[in-house]
């Protein structure tokens, strides 16, 4: 495997991510931001951030898979939520959850989630992008 993902001493123990991802590969593979949309283009989920946070973690998952990986060699995500607060965390982690689930994995590489205001489309309440190293 070409990740490794750690929590250093002297910084905090979060749950849901690691603080760092150590690369050994030397393939790189940077996933766009991933939506809501399933394989025809429609929406996933309309007003439930956890389906919609799902349906992104899936289709992050097949398109590494066809660039040769799996979630366990994604590096960092970066997550774009619309109008956050964090009283969505719970329904965010939610969707990760159940996208764990579905995919067979824990994804917990460093991950930076951004409040924005509106996304290109605007039933969507989240984008997901993911930068994985491959062997």
């Amino acid at each position: 495997m070409a990740i490794t993902l750690l929590n250093p001493d002297g910084l905090p123990k979060i749950d849901v991510y690691r603080q760092v991802s150590i690369a050994s590969g030397s393939k790189l593979a940077f996933v766009a931001g991933q939506v809501a949309w399933d394989a025809e283009g429609r929406t996933v989920g309309e007003g439930d951030l956890a389906a919609q946070v799902e349906q992104c973690y899936l289709n992050i998952g097949t398109a590494l898979t066809e660039a040769g990986g799996s979630f366990d060699d994604v590096a960092e995500l970066t997550l774009h939520v619309v109008d956050w607060t964090p009283d969505k965390m719970p329904r965010l982690l939610e969707g990760i959850s159940r996208a764990a689930a579905r995919l067979g994995t824990t994804p917990t590489p460093p991950a930076t989630l951004l409040g924005v205001a509106a996304l290109d489309v605007p039933d969507h309440l989240v984008e997901i992008e993911a930068v994985a190293v491959l062997d």
